[in-house]
C-alpha cells in the first residue's frame, strides 16, 4: 500500500505522516517512512536518533551513484530510467519494521541541471512505489511536485491535510487539482487542529463527506511531543487521537 501525504505547511502533515507510519508498523506492517519535503522533518518527528539522521545521505545527492546508473560522465546524454530497485535498502535508516528513506531537495533556479538527479529520484520512487509488496508513506511538500504521471500510478491513496482555514482549504483546492490531472483515483483530506464546532462547521461547508477522511481535534498532547527535545512518537508519545481509526478507513478504502 502506498500513500502519499501533502498539505500546507504547519498543518501538521509531518506529524500526521509520522504518526501513520507508526501505526501500521504497530500493526505488524513492513513500513517505508520516505521524507520528500525539503524542510527533511519526518525523521526527527518520528523520534529516529538525530546523529543518524545527520549521517544519512539524501538520495537526490548520491552523485557517483547517479552518475555510474544513468550513464555516467557529465554529458548531456542520460538514461531516464536507471535501475534502482537493488539499492533501495542501502539508503535506508531501520529501526524495527519501519525504514527510513530522505528523498532530499530539488535544486532551485539559477543553479546547474539537476536533470539526472531528478531522474534518479523518480526511478527510486517508482521502485518504492510500484514493486515493494510494503507500506509506503511519503511525506510530501505542499504540493506533488515529486509525483510524475509514471509514479503516480502506484499512488493507492493522496491525503492532503488541512487545517480549518480559508488559506490551508486553498492550498488543498490546488493539491485536489492537481492530483486529479495525474489521475490518482483515492484522493482524501484530513482536518488537523479542529477546536471549536465554528470551525467544524466552516470545514463541513468546503468539502463533501466523500472527500473527508477525518477531523481531527487539538490535542495538546501532540503539541508537547512536537515541542519536546526528541519527539517520542514511537515510544508512545504524543500519538495523534484517532489515528487508529483512520488507518482503519484507509485500509478499507484501499481496499474498495
Amino acid at each position: 500500500m502506498k500513500i502519499a501525504i501533502s498539505g500546507k505547511g504547519g498543518v501538521g502533515k509531518s506529524t500526521f505522516a509520522a504518526n501513520l507510519v507508526r501505526e501500521f508498523a504497530e500493526r505488524g506492517f513492513n513500513v517505508y517512512a520516505v521524507d520528500a519535503d525539503p524542510d527533511v522533518s519526518l525523521g526527527a518527528t518520528l523520534g529516529l536518533d538525530p546523529a543518524d539522521l545527520e549521517r544519512l545521505k539524501p538520495v537526490i545527492d548520491m552523485k557517483a551513484v547517479v552518475d555510474e546508473r544513468s550513464g555516467g560522465g557529465g554529458g548531456a546524454l542520460y538514461n531516464l530510467n536507471p535501475k534502482v530497485d537493488d539499492l533501495i535498502d542501502d539508503f535506508t535508516l531501520q529501526q524495527g519494521n519501519i525504514k527510513f528513506l530522505r528523498m532530499g531537495a530539488v535544486k532551485q533556479g539559477g543553479t546547474a541541471c539537476y536533470c539526472k538527479e531528478n531522474s534518479f529520484l523518480y526511478a527510486v520512487l517508482s521502485s518504492l512505489l510500484l514493486d515493494k509488496n510494503d507500506v509506503v508513506v511519503m511525506d510530501m511538500s505542499a504540493g506533488i511536485e515529486h509525483l510524475t504521471r509514471g509514479t503516480s500510478r502506484g499512488v493507492d491513496m493522496l491525503i492532503i491535510v488541512t487545517e480549518p482555514t480559508r488559506v490551508s482549504v486553498q492550498t488543498t483546492r490546488v493539491v485536489q487539482r492537481l492530483a486529479a490531472e495525474l489521475g490518482i483515483k483515492q484522493v482524501k483530506v484530513l482536518v488537523n487542529k479542529v477546536r471549536t464546532e465554528k470551525e467544524r462547521e466552516f470545514v463541513s461547508s468546503q468539502f463533501t463527506e466523500a472527500e473527508l477522511l477525518a477531523l481531527l481535534p487539538f490535542d495538546e498532547g501532540v503539541l508537547e511531543n512536537a515541542l519536546a527535545e526528541a519527539s517520542g512518537l514511537l515510544s508512545g508519545t504524543g500519538v495523534m487521537p484517532g489515528v487508529d481509526k483512520i488507518v482503519d478507513e484507509i485500509l478499507q478504502e484501499v481496499e474498495r
